[in-house]
């Protein structure tokens, strides 16, 4: 690994809460939900960790955001629930009409919205600040949309896990799916790339693969077998960073698709989501009961490992 990497771990305190989710807060800490400990984490640049109680036992906490109201707002997968947290750590919760439709990625939307996705309804939500609930259905059964995330061209592109497709909404609620050259690829993770063009992780087909405003598709394969790419973020310098779930590491690809990757130092970590600190650095939530931050190499480092 080059000596300008460093990966350093905290460890969360109490029995098992499986971090799942993590985001940037308006704060400059970072939120992360607890998927077992059913509750939202904070973390400090120094590490200090405080975590803010869920109403609702056995909600499955998995996706959280920052929203426009200075609050981080999350999903509640197993209890069908939004979910709203203050920097003072004050939580509210919002019930969706069925309690098994399976909120999972959340983002605000260009207008202001907070957009999600239902993996188990097989529909797209939209949670406006008036608390009006509207709701779309994706046109084919069992796609189970996962990660949501804001596109430059003002839509919401979303991944399809069971569909093996990418999809698109205008904020009037028109879908278009845009489907994956290999079968079974089984995309999860999404986020806006430094190009302008949404690039996505494909757990099942151990790729990292990229979708331009106008459907054209590219492919880059994994060094590692069965990685199981899970989330990803745009770094700080034109380059993106991924959690590696299935070979416990953190990876990073050019715009150019060159992949490098990152070994974590404690073996089965399970790394699932993962953003960029206000710090620079990466941060991600290890199932292993951590939280990881990785300290990029400067630029003009190659930073191979």
């Amino acid at each position: 690994m080059s000596g300008n990497v460093h990966i350093h771990e905290y460890v969360i305190p109490g029995e098992t809460v499986l971090p799942y989710g993590i985001a940037a807060g308006p704060d400059g800490a970072l939120w992360f939900t607890q998927h077992k400990g059913n509750a939202i984490g904070r973390i400090t640049a120094d590490g200090k960790i405080a975590s803010f109680p869920f109403p609702s036992p056995d909600a499955g906490l998995s996706s959280i955001t920052a929203g426009g109201d200075g609050c981080m707002w999350f999903t509640a997968y197993q209890s069908g629930k939004l979910g709203r947290i203050t920097m003072g750590g004050a939580v509210t919760e919002y019930a969706l009409p069925e309690a098994d439709s399976g909120p999972f990625g959340i983002v605000q939307g260009p207008d202001g919205a907070m957009w999600f996705t239902e993996s188990a309804g097989g529909r797209i939500g939209r949670f406006s600040t008036a608390g009006e609930l509207t709701r779309y259905d994706l046109p084919r059964p069992g796609s189970f949309p996962s990660f949501i995330a804001c596109g430059l061209d003002g839509a919401l592109w979303f991944t399809e896990n069971g569909g093996n497709a990418i999809g698109r909404i205008t904020t009037d609620g028109d879908i278009r799916e845009f489907p994956l050259p290999a079968e079974r690829s089984g995309p999860v993770g999404l986020c806006v790339g430094p190009d302008g063009a949404l690039w996505f992780t494909q757990l099942l087909g151990n790729r990292i693969g990229r979708i331009t405003a106008q459907g054209h598709i590219s492919e880059y394969a994994l060094p590692s077998e069965n990685a199981r790419p899970h989330a990803i973020v745009s770094g700080r310098n034109g380059e993106l960073w991924f959690t590696e779930w299935g070979a416990n590491r953190i990876g990073r690809i050019t715009v150019d698709g060159e992949v490098t990757e990152y070994p974590i130092p404690t073996e089965g970590a399970e790394p699932h989501g993962i953003a960029l600190g206000v710090d620079g650095a990466v941060w991600f939530a290890e199932e292993c009961n951590r939280i990881g931050r990785l300290l990029p190499p400067s630029r003009g480092s190659s930073g191979k490992a």
